[in-house]
């Protein structure tokens, strides 16, 4: 079973080991860094090496796109200067992802929530809160209304505003790998960014169980995933200081600590990482009627 453990590790795997690679595959194995985190890839296939060398770049592309810790990126230079003339497709496509997010949650999944972000990073490095009167203040930048996006560019329409795609990219990331590898003409592969896609099964047959953890604990009942994606969020399982990383947009508290684990399964990895984001600041009649809203999603785990 595939533990999941939320934006530590990347991982690609492809390879049916117990009976060895197939005749004329080769079991390559890469190890690193992407996206910020420990990576492998690990294939068999005749020509490992050099789609390897593809799906890595393709994560190095879109990383410039996306990173907040890359200076260059098209997300960065977005916050830096209040607009982004010509943005890159995937950076559209995400967005216009976020907005239907950001509709069907009824505003609860924000990406604009950055500058609130950054607030609680700041006092968390001081050893201090922030106050109410700094939470006003920083949430007067807030707002996915005050986005404007198309084509031609990405503006905000108010002074200090910022992105954080956190909540998405890794999900999208996953999507856009793992349609790579299936255009190479892979199968039962596992794409592991924090967020799952899994395309076809387990090598061998049948589904690919997956075990969920909260607090360090096993969650009784895998789930199965078969040509799907997973994703899952945790209030707390990431702090910034004392309090949890995921933020209200409209109070510009931490999520309440009403779950401790989020889990979304839909065909696509960003939907699911979006849905489950937004999951933890969401009650579960509202939750449901959310995820419902987009075919082929589900709660798998919400307690």
């Amino acid at each position: 079973m595939t533990g999941v453990s939320r934006r530590r590790f990347l991982a690609i795997s492809a390879a049916a080991f117990a009976a060895g690679p197939a005749r004329g595959e080769e079991i390559f194995r890469w190890q690193g860094i992407a996206l910020g985190a420990r990576a492998s890839i690990t294939l068999a296939h005749p020509d490992a090496r050099r789609i390897t060398a593809r799906a890595r770049a393709e994560i190095d592309r879109l990383e410039d796109i996306f990173s907040l810790y890359r200076p260059r990126s098209a997300l960065a230079r977005l916050n830096r200067d209040g607009r982004l003339d010509n943005p890159p497709f995937e950076l559209l496509e995400c967005l216009g992802l976020c907005g239907a997010i950001h509709a069907a949650t009824g505003g609860a999944f924000d990406p604009t929530v950055q500058p609130l972000w950054a607030l609680y990073a700041a006092c968390a490095q001081s050893g201090t809160t922030p106050s109410a009167d700094e939470i006003a203040g920083i949430s007067q930048r807030v707002g996915w209304e005050n986005l404007r996006f198309d084509g031609g560019g990405v503006r905000f329409a108010r002074p200090g505003m910022a992105l954080t795609l956190n909540g998405i990219a890794q999900g999208y990331i996953a999507d856009r790998v793992a349609a790579m590898l299936r255009a190479e003409g892979l199968t039962d592969v596992m794409v592991d960014t924090g967020e799952l896609h899994a395309l076809g099964g387990r090598p061998g047959g049948g589904d690919r169980p997956v075990a969920l953890q909260a607090g360090g604990q096993r969650i009784p009942d895998a789930v199965h995933l078969r040509d799907r994606a997973l994703a899952s969020s945790a209030p707390t399982g990431t702090r910034i200081g004392t309090a949890g990383h995921i933020l209200n947009p409209e109070t510009g508290r931490p999520a309440p600590s009403r779950w401790t684990l989020v889990s979304v399964a839909a065909p696509s990895a960003a939907i699911a990482d979006g849905l489950s984001t937004a999951g933890c600041l969401m009650s579960r009649k509202a939750f449901a009627r959310a995820v419902g809203g987009f075919a082929g999603a589900e709660i798998v785990h919400l307690a």
